[in-house]
């Protein structure tokens, strides 16, 4: 009996012995959980107020006043009062971005990171003295293009490039050449510069002071909105019908599919969209879709040295939106992308849209259910087990369009 107790006894401190360590582990990983996600936040975003906003356009503004910095922006925002700071809209990974109005007119500034300090000097401009007439334009264009091709992965030629610098020289040809240069060092203005005139699916560049670039202010998606995107604020009404939502998300799906298209092959190589969510999307009065934040679009070129790492599986070769697949021979990623722009949109925008609570009566339900089956066509391609390691069909492309077109058709019909 007593030997019995002894190790009964025993027994019970092991236990309690081995549940304190447990709980002992627990709370230490808890803390160590906490402490990662604190340090995660910090290092990714910021918390976004209005009185740093202010502060750091103040900052820009004295810079300007000292003559570090130019623009035509500048004047109005420092002095004139015409561009008046309203709201921060978010901070992210450095990057700013800042609402405003601009003559009355709502617009936005952005600038990848808040000091114009903080940007990279070109060593050219201090080889050079103020305003002098033998300053190397040549060297300075050539310099520009390199940058270019480094942003984009493309050769641009110099004829390309009347976005990106004007070549008026002025009576602060350095300063002007330093806010430019810093311009220069943020891929999306790039990409909004030289795409503007030939895309109706880009933001529109409104003008710059310094390192900030204000564009055209538009009514930016969001999961909280019931319909993905503010249909009443972009169409300028108080409240939208069911039937009036109905035509216009079917008018924002088309428009989707034009942008697919257009990305695809209207430029020299395919631009990949690799962060694909309703926040880096907006649509004008007329429902058009446009990409208001391309930090994480490439071209062809670009996208294949991104995609080609070393590996042990294909979860290796997943950057973002962008899958590549792992050949094990080698552990290589493949540099060509084995999903589409098409396939993300309906994965994560389309599926939103089509199943049933977004059906109108005008809609017959034989074509309501071919086209939520076209869009889970379109999403998951491939074999159940792996079913983003497939390209999407040119046929979904044209099914999906076609659906598209027959229920504007049916819509437009129940309005006559």
């Amino acid at each position: 009996m007593a030997g019995r107790r002894g190790r009964g006894h025993r027994d019970g401190g092991g236990c309690r012995c081995t549940l304190l360590f447990v709980l002992f582990w627990t709370v230490c990983w808890v803390l160590v959980a906490t402490l990662f996600l604190q340090v995660h936040r910090s290092v990714f975003s910021e918390r976004c107020t209005d009185e740093k906003s202010r502060r750091i356009l103040a900052g820009l503004c004295h810079d300007y006043q000292v003559g570090m910095l130019m623009g035509d922006l500048c004047e109005d925002l420092c002095v004139a009062g015409k561009l008046v700071y309203q709201s921060c809209l978010y901070y992210e990974r450095g990057k700013k971005v800042l609402q405003a109005t601009w003559h009355g007119q709502p617009i936005v500034l952005k600038s990848k990171k808040e000091a114009f300090s903080s940007f990279q000097p070109l060593d050219l401009l201090d080889e050079e003295v103020e305003g002098s007439k033998d300053f190397p334009e040549e060297e300075l264009l050539l310099i520009v293009a390199i940058e270019v091709k480094n942003a984009l992965g493309l050769e641009i030629s110099n004829s390309t490039l009347g976005p990106l610098w004007s070549g008026r020289r002025g009576p602060r040809w350095k300063v002007q050449v330093a806010s430019m240069w810093s311009l220069l060092q943020q891929e999306e203005y790039i990409y909004f510069s030289l795409l503007q005139d030939f895309s109706r699916h880009v933001l529109q560049v409104l003008g710059s002071c310094g390192h900030f670039y204000a564009v055209e202010y538009l009514a930016a998606g969001h999961p909280r909105h019931r319909t993905l995107f503010p249909l009443e604020e972009a169409a300028g009404i108080r409240l939208m019908s069911d039937q009036g939502q109905a035509k216009a998300i079917n008018n924002i799906a088309l428009s989707f599919l034009d942008m697919v298209n257009h990305f695809d092959n209207d430029f020299s190589h395919r631009l990949h969209l690799c962060d694909i969510k309703p926040e880096n999307f907006a649509i004008r009065s007329d429902f058009t879709v446009v990409a208001i934040d391309v930090d994480m679009a490439f071209f062809e070129p670009k996208m294949r040295d991104i995609l080609e790492q070393n590996c042990t599986g294909d979860e290796d070769c997943n950057f973002f939106d962008c899958f590549s697949k792992c050949d094990l021979r080698i552990n290589k990623c493949g540099a060509q992308r084995v999903n589409n722009n098409l396939q993300v949109i309906c994965d994560k925008i389309f599926r939103h849209w089509f199943p049933s609570n977004f059906r109108s009566s005008a809609i017959t339900l034989q074509l309501q259910e071919q086209l939520q089956k076209a869009v889970h066509e379109c999403a998951d391609p491939g074999i159940p087990e792996t079913p983003h390691h497939q390209r999407v069909s040119p046929n979904s492309f044209s099914e999906l369009y076609r659906l598209l077109q027959a229920t504007q058709r049916e819509l437009q019909k129940s309005d006559d």
